[in-house]
């Protein structure tokens, strides 16, 4: 359990993006760069060059307001940098420094590729991008730069992300050959990862950015709360369903140090990591994957299981069948209702006229305040469902039969596997070059205990949900004959099976990056790292 004195942060030396998802807070464009050093006194330059450019995760002013103590002026383009181990080592950081980071963040992605379900299906050097591919003859991944721009019109939102990605490459030209931008991504322009949220008509009607992705769900609904990240009253309120829960029901933000390296986790221990302790502090890990979206082989199983569903079942109609059995792979309806409060299709139109009239923060807590105690047997919300696997919530509490509610654990199991979720989606149903998907970006603390666990043991397998090796049904690396079975609640219907699952969610790229603090960052660009 956390202590009870408040944390405050040091969001002036905690890179931006990491606290708040830039995506949800009004830049849904974005691109992804990578760069090669090829000297390592080139390479510090550059990043010399960009560093008074980086965004921190200082709150910003409301529009039009000067800037407060401890706020900022909102960023036209918002700017961040991360490394891969080989970028560390190319800069010349000690090996002292280096051969103390983690396994899983020296391996790097590829390495890692049986862990993650990656080795499943078509091998990574015909399933990657090519900039992402492993390959000896080709310049590997060191550098990254992210860049959002600001919520406008089209033409203005492009305009500033072309004038950001003109100034990283004239410093590439200044370098003189040695840093080198890394070409090879599928795409319009191979220069770069274009990402976008999904545009249409928003409730007023107007065009705008959306909230969902390929598939059609609402998109990053809940992501974990811990401490500092907000103020003390808007903690305590968005904690609830988004936080860690003791066994008689109550919320607390997580620790710090799940997620910001150099603070105290869940264990009450602030996690070894690399010397000196301000080279790590106020860093963290990111995991960056560019997950492909079949939609083709998606739509065609859905509407061939949902029309056995509907048989089965005896729906009223194909439109609820559709509607049923894609809340029953995500755990939510489309709109994000849980399934846990609205588990029949009646249910959730009810409760889409009781949101219309609620608040914005009414909305937020009804969507992402339950548990699972309540439905142990998946009979509501299936126990196999993404939803339910990504964040398990109370589910796997082993003192579930407690019977005094403050005997049982809550979501003890859960509190140290969680990740903070970034990213968006990139191209459309209609991309001439078929992308369509999302680039996913995951913060944590420790790869191996919290993403890795999470991808490998929750989303490819199902043991902790007592099915087996029946994977994730929208994300899972299914093998041949893999399958998903829904409980049914009714005597009346029969548990259905909709088998013949696909790899609906691969791959395209990706790997294990460090985003140092801005603290960090001085020190790697100035070559002052001591780990003496």
């Amino acid at each position: 359990m956390t202590g009870s004195a408040p944390v405050s942060l040091e969001k002036g030396d905690i890179q931006g993006g990491i606290l708040r998802a830039y995506g949800k807070r009004g830049y849904p464009k974005g691109r992804l760069l990578l760069f090669h050093v090829r000297r390592a006194a080139a390479g510090r330059w550059f990043l010399e060059a960009l560093r008074p450019h980086v965004t921190p995760a200082l709150d910003w002013a409301d529009d039009g307001a000067q800037a407060q103590p401890g706020q900022m002026a909102r960023p036209l383009v918002t700017l961040n940098i991360a490394f891969t181990w080989r970028g560390l080592e190319a800069l010349e950081v000690p090996v002292r420094t280096l051969r103390a980071f983690p396994d899983a963040f020296i391996d790097g992605m590829a390495r890692r590729a049986a862990v993650l379900g990656d080795d499943l299906g078509p091998s990574l050097s015909a399933h990657w991008d090519p900039v992402w591919q492993p390959d000896p003859d080709r310049p590997g991944v060191h550098v990254l730069v992210m860049l959002n721009a600001l919520l406008g019109p089209a033409e203005a939102m492009a305009a500033r992300l072309d004038a950001a990605t003109g100034s990283l490459l004239a410093l590439v030209e200044a370098s003189e050959g040695g840093v080198v931008l890394l070409e090879g991504h599928r795409g319009a322009d191979p220069r770069f990862q274009a990402l976008s949220a999904l545009w249409g008509p928003g409730p007023d009607g107007s065009e705008g950015p959306l909230a969902t992705e390929h598939f059609g769900f609402n998109d990053a609904i809940a992501d974990p709360v811990f401490e500092g990240q907000y103020p003390g009253g808007e903690e305590r309120d968005r904690c609830r369903g988004q936080g860690a829960v003791d066994g008689a029901g109550n919320w607390r933000p997580l620790a710090t140090g799940e997620f910001i390296l150099g603070w105290p986790d869940e264990a009450q221990e602030v996690a070894g990591a690399p010397m000196p302790l301000d080279f790590s502090r106020n860093g963290t890990f990111l995991a960056l994957r560019k997950l492909h979206q079949d939609l083709g082989a998606w739509d065609d199983w859905i509407g061939s299981r949902a029309a056995a569903l509907a048989g089965v079942w005896g729906l009223a109609s194909l439109e609820e069948a559709l509607a049923t059995l894609k809340a029953k792979m995500a755990g939510r309806w489309e709109d994000g209702v849980p399934l846990v409060k609205a588990p029949t299709f009646a249910d959730w139109q009810a409760a889409r006229a009781r949101l219309a009239r609620m608040s914005r923060d009414e909305r937020t807590a009804y969507l992402t305040e339950f548990g699972y105690a309540g439905d142990r047997d998946g009979l509501l919300c299936p126990k196999t469902a993404h939803i339910r696997r990504a964040n398990t919530r109370d589910a796997l509490d082993p003192l579930w039969d407690a019977k005094r509610p403050g005997g049982r654990l809550g979501s003890a199991l859960n509190n140290r596997r969680r990740i903070l979720r970034r990213g968006l989606p990139h191209g459309g149903r209609d991309d001439p070059h078929g992308e369509h998907g999302i680039v996913l970006l995951a913060y944590c603390a420790d790869l191996f205990r919290q993403f890795e666990f999470v991808q490998q043991q929750w989303m490819n397998h199902g043991l902790d949900f007592d099915a087996g090796n029946d994977g994730c049904p929208i994300v899972g690396a299914h093998r041949e004959g893999a399958r998903f079975v829904i409980a049914s609640g009714d005597p009346s219907k029969p548990p259905f099976v909709a088998g013949g699952l696909r790899p609906f969610v691969t791959t395209r790229g990706g790997d294990y990056f460090f985003q140092p603090s801005m603290t960090a960052l001085r020190m790697i660009g100035q070559g002052l790292v001591d780990p003496t």
